[in-house]
């Protein structure tokens, strides 16, 4: 028994070639939709790849970006095929394409679908790809002559102002890389001497961040250094100063804004996938509507749609049974060229009579 068996006249042929063909045309400017939102965000990955620890991240975009085009192309091509379907004899040449350009759209589906998944699924490898890039850029934060890092310290002061963040996971992170040039540190001075032979490393720690950590809200003047001691300053408690200093680190910052926009992205393109398998549907429909036509003279007869021929448990068991077969067939294949190299392999005994 076929699944979804619709009865269609001439009228309800038309109008549903008129509405998919109207609905593809709708998933053109959806698949720009889609483009767009791989082309921009991939803009703004770019904007913050000297934060970033690899190019993975970029498997969302380039993905949203292929759907994108591949939607356009499908759908301006089913849409031509709607529009040449209200005409018996357009339609003719279209007919040997049909079932091979439903499959394609049923896998063009499930690559929606799976691209839509990713959006939703990528925040865990964003993570760690932050996480590693801001602790790398911070270290060149001081190398402003280091060819390829000339501009980390801007791109870490206009990122940490922007996003209202500081360091990498809080404003401590500072404490333990050295921010500060050595062209800019007095080494006659004993404080100088004594930090940087305390350290291991020899590197000048200090309890400071730099000035985009400071939070202008704040309603005293912003206290980057000596930030652990409240000696130090007047009615001071840095456990309690909330203001003084932005308290969120930078990877969660980051990580909110773009996993916030991949989940919308991916909602947006869940919804584009509900519309093309709609239209895919409709093109089944259409397409069985007019191979059924009983007699081709006659368009004003009736005839019947279906989505799948047979039910769909004696689909799934035809295609089994076909894979078998197949399976079978290059086993045999494979058996066979095995017994002739076999064959070629024997030399024939050859006696000499002297």
């Amino acid at each position: 028994m076929a699944l979804l068996k619709v009865k269609f006249n001439q009228k309800k042929r038309v109008k549903l070639a008129q509405g998919l063909w109207l609905m593809n045309w709708f998933s053109v400017f959806a698949g720009i939709l889609v483009f767009s939102m791989g082309l921009f965000l991939k803009i703004e990955l770019r904007k913050r790849s000297e934060v970033m620890d690899n190019s993975e991240s970029h498997f969302v975009p380039n993905s949203l970006i292929l759907m994108g085009i591949l939607s356009c192309a499908f759908n301006g091509f089913a849409g031509k095929i709607c529009y040449d379907s209200l005409d018996p004899a357009k339609f003719a040449k279209w007919k040997p394409l049909l079932k091979p350009y439903l499959a394609l759209c049923f896998i063009f589906n499930i690559l929606i679908f799976f691209v839509a998944l990713i959006c939703f699924l990528m925040r865990g490898s964003l993570e760690s790809t932050l996480a590693q890039g801001l602790k790398n850029g911070m270290k060149f934060y001081r190398d402003t002559d280091t060819p390829g890092r000339c501009f980390m310290k801007k791109t870490i002061d206009m990122l940490q102002i922007e996003f209202k963040c500081c360091g990498n996971n809080g404003f401590k992170d500072w404490f333990e890389i050295q921010w500060i040039s050595n062209r800019y540190l007095d080494f006659s001075s004993k404080e100088v001497k004594d930090r940087i032979k305390s350290n291991v490393d020899g590197r000048y720690l200090v309890d400071g961040v730099p000035f985009s950590c400071c939070n202008p809200s704040s309603p005293r003047p912003c206290i980057q250094y000596q930030v652990t001691n409240n000696s130090a300053h007047y009615s001071y408690d840095y456990q309690t100063e909330e203001l003084n200093l932005w308290r969120r680190g930078c990877r969660e910052a980051l990580l909110h804004y773009y996993s916030s926009m991949m989940s919308s992205m991916g909602a947006v393109v869940l919804l584009v996938w509900l519309f093309e398998m709609s239209v895919m549907v409709g093109l089944r429909l259409l397409h069985t509507s007019l191979e059924s036509i009983a007699n081709p003279e006659d368009p004003e007869c009736e005839s019947e749609g279906w989505i799948l021929e047979n039910s769909l448990k004696d689909t799934l068991k035809s295609a089994l049974e076909s894979l078998k077969k197949l399976g079978k067939f290059n086993q045999v294949e494979a058996d066979a060229e095995g017994a002739e190299g076999e064959e070629g392999g024997k030399t024939p005994a050859i006696t000499t009579v002297s």
